[in-house]
């Protein structure tokens, strides 16, 4: 009886120990997705992520994130923009709007 309540606990701990490092896994290939369907809906050129994604309630249903690239049209004359992308879970469907209002700080080079 030891020795099966000794492997039972031995087999515990081995998943456990395998769903935490598949976690982040997880976490990374959902961060990959989100962005990859992120830049695809952006009208912006070489769009970049600002900052981290906003991962928000699964009531929600959305993740967030904010973009910066160049306008794509001639007339812009390679003007920087900003876009909101909005992430919907369930469809995996991104969604995106021009935020020109939000003042994204510069990069220092």
């Amino acid at each position: 009886m030891k020795a099966t309540t000794f492997t039972f606990l031995c087999l515990t701990a081995l998943a456990t120990s395998q769903a935490h490092a598949s976690s982040s896994d997880a976490w990374a290939a959902f961060d990959k997705a989100v962005l990859a369907s992120c830049t695809k809906a952006s009208g912006l050129k070489d769009a970049k992520p600002v900052g981290n994604a906003a991962q928000f309630d699964d009531r929600v249903g959305y993740t967030a994130v904010l973009l910066q690239g160049q306008y794509p049209q001639k007339h812009m004359k390679g003007q920087q923009g900003t876009e909101l992308c909005l992430y919907n879970k369930k469809s995996k469907t991104a969604y995106v709007t021009e935020w020109d209002s939000i003042r994204v700080p510069a990069k220092s080079k």
